[in-house]
């Protein structure tokens, strides 16, 4: 006969820590029972009053049955094999074990600690929602059902990390996203074992067919509404337990010069926003590698007037303009590294006594020219115009200092040429990273650099081969 204290120790053989608590009790007319669940994770106060008080009046020869009845907890599930209830345990869930009964119940009582909902750090906006995802993804799931209260949003669970055991929701829209498509994400998925997945970044890796390129295959967005929208359109998400930022594919680089508050304002300033954040980033990559080339090589590129004033600022400089301009950009980012991990207020004085006095006396002292480090903090600001893009531009602009100071011009022309090939080449599960320009598609250019009316967006991105067609039904 299988006896209470067979079940406790079963688990407990395994589960030896001693967060892992056991609360044994019985009803009034003597059936027993036992509580299983980890300290910290599951909630102590609904395990008493939905389990707990509600078998107080259960019969000694009561069966599993009605118990079951008795639980006045929403969610039970059945439980057959003990490593289920050990998995559930450590997953946060409370089991209850029967005295003389083989099986069990699985209560979901999970309360793990986190945060509240707020406004994302990464995705500012002035209009707009601020709400934004947390690291718990029941949280996370319902800010998706909250704007998307339609029978086909289809939630397809998957779990990740043979020691972690990492819950991944996977989170598409039936009808609407392209056949195959959640099957082609989930065997990637499936197919990558690792023993922790800490957070979705390791998921992005998974996902890829280059997962050491320098650029992204997936999208990424930490705010519910920009999510539901992509997921609208044709696009799988994954959301994954214990990481705000979700996920989307197919992805184009056209994503990431869009942002959420395009969709609010008026498509005029959007469209010069965007426009803006283009230029932004071209002039963020290339503006050091263009001024060490026109030094070096060319210097008919800088206007006259304006190379007068640099041929006296630089004139007595130690170091080479290629040397001077890795050592001003290797100082930022020196400094940006050690501001975001020192303590807030030290990260404010540090920034100040980096940009003002060190800067400053660098210039006095003769070692660097002032052109220099405008330069460089332009290319800084303008880079963070696309902050989604930030890791690709930063590393590509460091290739492009290179390439100027070895070849000049002639390399930057040759590098660029490789990276537009490249790009133009590449696809996310089946969709170009180019598109809508390379290839040309007419109807999906109204939502790229230019920000039409909804009116006119009547129709999902053709790029994406949807089943429905028409987002917009005008009556």
């Amino acid at each position: 006969m299988i006896t209470l204290e067979k079940n406790i120790k079963s688990v407990k053989d395994v589960l030896t820590s001693q967060d892992i608590i056991v609360f044994e009790f019985s009803s009034l007319k003597g059936k027993k029972f036992a509580v299983l669940y980890a300290d910290g994770l599951a909630d102590k106060n609904l395990i008493g009053e939905l389990v707990i008080k509600a078998l107080r009046q259960v019969e000694a020869e009561a069966g599993l049955e009605e118990v079951k009845t008795h639980i006045a907890c929403p969610e039970v599930k059945d439980g057959k094999k003990i490593k289920d209830a050990i998995s559930e345990i450590s997953d946060g869930n409370a089991v209850l074990f029967v005295d003389g009964e083989k099986n069990f119940f699985i209560l979901g009582l999970k309360n793990p600690p986190g945060r509240s909902v707020a406004e994302p750090p990464t995705q500012v906006t002035i209009k707009g929602p601020r709400e934004g995802f947390t690291e718990d993804i029941k949280v996370n799931l319902g800010l998706v059902r909250k704007r998307l209260k339609s029978e086909n949003l289809k939630v397809k669970m998957l779990s990740s990390g043979e020691k972690s055991a990492t819950a991944v929701a996977m989170i598409y829209v039936d009808g609407v996203c392209p056949a195959g498509l959640p099957e082609k994400v989930e065997k990637n998925l499936a197919e990558k074992k690792i023993d922790i997945v800490a957070d979705s970044s390791y998921i992005a890796q998974f996902i890829s067919k280059r997962p050491r390129s320098v650029f992204k295959r997936n999208g990424s967005t930490e705010k519910p509404d920009i999510f539901c929208a992509k997921i609208c359109e044709g696009r799988v998400g994954l959301i994954v337990d214990g990481s705000p930022i979700a996920l989307t594919v197919p992805y184009m680089v056209t994503e990431d010069i869009q942002a959420s508050e395009d969709y609010y304002a008026l498509s005029y300033r959007s469209t010069i926003l965007r426009i803006l954040r283009v230029f932004g980033l071209i002039i963020g990559m290339y503006l050091p590698a263009m001024y060490v080339s026109a030094q070096l090589f060319k210097t008919q590129l800088i206007p006259y007037r304006l190379l007068l004033k640099v041929a006296s600022s630089i004139s007595g400089l130690p170091l080479s303009p290629s040397i001077e301009m890795f050592l001003v950009l290797f100082v930022l980012e020196v400094l940006n590294e050690a501001s975001i991990r020192m303590p807030k207020y030290v990260a404010l004085a540090l920034s100040v006594v980096g940009a003002l006095v060190l800067g400053d006396t660098a210039v006095q002292a003769g070692i660097i020219s002032t052109p220099a480090i405008i330069i460089i903090a332009f290319s800084a600001i303008c880079l963070y115009t696309t902050p989604d893009l930030v890791e690709t531009s930063t590393t590509l602009r460091w290739i492009l200092l290179i390439v100027s100071g070895s070849l000049g011009p002639f390399g930057i022309v040759v590098f660029t040429a490789f990276i537009i090939c490249y790009l133009v080449t590449e696809q996310s599960y089946g969709v170009p990273l180019m598109a809508p320009f390379a290839p040309l598609v007419k109807n999906d250019l109204y939502d790229s650099m230019v920000k039409a009316n909804m009116y006119t967006l009547k129709n999902r991105p053709e790029v994406f081969k949807v089943k429905d067609k028409v987002r917009l039904k005008n009556k």
